[in-house]
């Protein structure tokens, strides 16, 4: 599969950027139950004194995996010395196929916890109408695995990253319109990615 070429790269391009780093599947892909919606989960555990640096050498590598489209910071770890969680949308592949790359400091490598709620840590740079069809595309995904109230969950989020009340409709694709249909008109820089989107709905759930 595609998929699996890509993250093969991404973890080879990782680990020859870093000596002495470590990258770990995640997720789905590490309890082997992945199918074809799931993305792509990594933990990249760098040495301490390398972790700046690594930072700031990832969107060269990811760019040599294949070209990126968006590169995302999680706001709740953006400030922190020792760990980030990067979302990443590689062109043309499948919207499912997001690459969450989370890097750790090898200090606190295996502290699932580390930083989380820390005010200090968190930042401010954030793209609520991007998340927004981000939490559209997962709705989807949950659809298509027969998680309805999962995916009646996610779209809510999305609605309210937007400024929009949450839908009260059972059927998801009314409610996906509804909120595509918004982003449309409010956003045009995201008007790619909403028509994607809007693909991807139209060909799924609609």
């Amino acid at each position: 599969m595609e998929r699996d070429r890509v993250r093969g790269d991404v973890e080879a391009l990782l680990l020859h950027a870093c000596k002495g780093s470590e990258v770990r599947l995640r997720g789905s892909l590490a309890q082997g139950v992945a199918d074809a919606y799931s993305d792509i989960d990594l933990l990249w555990v760098v040495p301490d004194e390398r972790f700046d640096q690594c930072l700031a050498m990832l969107p060269s590598i990811l760019w040599r995996v294949h070209p990126v489209e968006s590169l995302r910071y999680d706001p709740d770890l953006q400030r922190s010395r020792k760990r980030r969680l990067v979302f990443v949308r590689f062109a043309g592949l499948p919207l499912f196929w997001r690459l969450d790359l989370e890097v750790r400091a090898t200090s606190v490598a295996g502290d699932e916890s580390y930083d989380l709620g820390n005010p200090e840590a968190r930042g401010e740079d954030w793209d609520y109408v991007e998340s927004a069809l981000a939490n559209a595309v997962a709705a989807i995904k949950a659809e298509l695995r027969g998680r309805h109230s999962e995916a009646a969950h996610l779209l809510a989020n999305g609605f309210q990253k937007v400024g929009l009340t949450p839908p009260q409709e059972a059927d998801l694709g009314p409610a996906l319109r509804t909120l595509l249909d918004h982003v449309e008109r409010t956003s045009p820089r995201h008007t790619a990615l909403t028509r994607a989107v809007r693909i991807l709905a139209e060909d799924r759930c609609w």
